[in-house]
């Protein structure tokens, strides 16, 4: 969804895109992360192996609590300074953060969930990513529930469909968003 809104010229900040950056060699989580989790999660070129760290975070929660103590702040802090970058631009930011519930990131505008029912969530990954039905249900058991993530919500997207009503509904959402910042449509 994040690549349609781009489409209508919003910046986006992608929280994963960040968790990558930090975790990469030279980033401010790489040695740490190494340091807790230790050597094995190293592959030959000196990069984290994100799936050989997801089998071990995803079996233990203390584990996944600490990956995230580490990785999560400095993800926060590099959201941060980009949008205090685009602070003085008349850009719609779109910042994806999929754990948003999770972290508690709070300096939204507007809060989008783009929703679908779990179950379809499992095949998609299973079917598109290659990854195995346990290991996408062990990740979604991690996070915040739907209907958790659904009352943090100001908007909705529901994708359960085709790509093209998943589009109309970002064209309707883009225009909202450009309504609410030129002042016309009220906050949450």
């Amino acid at each position: 969804m994040a690549s349609l809104l781009a489409d209508h010229g919003a910046v986006v900040v992608d929280a994963d895109t960040i968790a990558h950056e930090v975790i990469a060699p030279g980033g401010p989580a790489h040695e740490p992360v190494i340091e807790r989790f230790g050597p094995g999660i190293v592959d030959g070129h000196g990069q984290i192996d994100r799936r050989a760290l997801a089998d071990l975070v995803f079996a233990d929660p203390a584990a996944r609590r600490d990956l995230e103590a580490l990785v999560h702040p400095p993800v926060l802090e590099a959201i941060d300074r980009r949008l205090a970058t685009e602070a003085a631009t008349d850009h719609v930011v779109v910042v994806v953060i999929p754990l948003l519930v999770e972290v508690g990131w709070d300096r939204a505008d507007a809060v989008v969930v783009v929703d679908a029912p779990d179950d379809l969530a499992v095949r998609r990954l299973v079917e598109g990513r290659g990854m195995a039905e346990a290991d996408v249900r062990r990740r979604l058991a991690a996070q915040a529930d739907r209907a958790t993530r659904l009352a943090q919500a100001d908007h909705v997207v529901t994708n359960d469909g085709t790509l093209d009503d998943l589009r109309r509904q970002v064209d309707a959402l883009w225009h909202t968003l450009l309504l609410r910042r030129s002042g016309r449509v009220s906050g949450h």
